[in-house]
């Protein structure tokens, strides 16, 4: 069995030795569709934030059920599944409420499949539990990959504001990379606040008018933020939304979030903020969400099969693995690269 397999810092490797599971329990074998290309997948590479343990990268992931262990009752061979990242303890209070992403015992195991478990950059995946898994129905599993954190971080992040994102307000979007660019297509279709989109090239602001933002502004330019006070006027932005997590644009965010605002900060840019009493308006909450919940996946699902979302995505081979990196670190996939098993 072919699989892209990390075996410590900057060491990734397309192998042929891998051997098909077999399932037992409750356990499914998954027979990969496509597997999403994540920057998560950069700081596991480049920055070693799993350490010590060899495994198959991959933590977006669909495919078609190959077989199951004896005690699963629900799923047949041939269903479109897709896998829900975030591995719980499947126990405590959070999981119980479907929301394995905050896992009690989160700090005393591996994240899930593909980050410090084997995940689906493979031909074939061990699901280790029929409850981490989501029907996609009538769904190309090479386009709903993506959908397993592309999609449902967003999203779930934007539903921890949505009773703020009225008509009468304005929300920003800061990066329209692989997360942004879904990110407005959500908004457009559960807000009613005009959405600014800011990012660093021409190319990504007019992608982002393209996917319904009322404004684009570019986050390089020195006077970003008054260009984005000067739309929203004195109360500033109710909502910001940052999918870059840099220092710089954390900064933005500061700027343009207006009294007792929401400013979330998702991406994963290793930036760093200095609180201070007048360096945030009264009552902004500065959140990090982590993924998302399973049952918000469900609803996902339902975004996509109605076709109110999409993403871009560009396909590959799984023995590509190491080009796609390399382009993802510079920058050159638009949307989300998916490998093809």
């Amino acid at each position: 069995m072919k699989a892209v397999r990390f075996f410590g810092h900057k060491d990734v490797r397309v192998v042929n030795d891998m051997v098909k599971p077999v399932p037992k329990g409750d356990e499914v074998l998954l027979k990969i569709g496509g597997a999403g290309v994540c920057h998560s997948d950069l700081h596991i590479i480049d920055e070693g934030t799993v350490v010590g343990t060899v495994f198959t990268l991959g933590h977006e992931n669909a495919g078609w059920i190959e077989e199951v262990g004896s005690d699963v009752k629900d799923y047949k061979k041939g269903d479109a599944v897709l896998v829900y990242g975030p591995w719980g303890c499947g126990h405590c209070k959070p999981c119980q409420q479907s929301k394995e992403n905050y896992c009690d015992h989160q700090s005393e195991m591996a994240y899930g499949g593909g980050l410090g478990l084997d995940g689906g950059m493979a031909e074939y995946m061990l699901v280790p539990s029929s409850r981490l898994l989501v029907p996609i129905y009538d769904l190309d599993p090479v386009i709903a990959a993506p959908l397993t954190d592309a999609a449902l971080t967003p999203y779930s992040a934007i539903k921890r504001s949505i009773g703020k994102l009225t008509a009468d307000e304005y929300v920003v979007v800061i990066g329209v990379g692989g997360l942004g660019h879904v990110a407005l297509q959500i908004l457009n279709e559960v807000s009613a606040s005009s959405i600014i989109a800011c990012d660093v090239t021409e190319e990504k602001l007019a992608f982002a008018k393209e996917l319904g933002a009322a404004y684009v502004v570019n986050s390089k330019d020195a006077n970003a933020a008054e260009q984005i006070n000067k739309i929203t006027g004195i109360k500033k932005a109710k909502v910001v939304i940052d999918f870059v997590g840099a220092t710089s644009t954390i900064d933005l965010g500061t700027k343009v979030i207006g009294l007792d605002g929401d400013l979330t900060i998702v991406g994963l840019g290793g930036g760093n903020y200095q609180y201070s009493m007048s360096g945030l308006p009264f009552g902004v909450c500065m959140t990090n969400p982590y993924w998302g919940s399973r049952v918000e996946l469900m609803e996902v699902v339902g975004l996509a099969r109605q076709r109110k979302i999409h993403i871009e995505i560009e396909q590959f081979k799984l023995d590509q693995a190491n080009e796609v990196y390399d382009r993802m670190r510079n920058g050159k996939i638009k949307g989300r690269a998916v490998l093809i098993p």
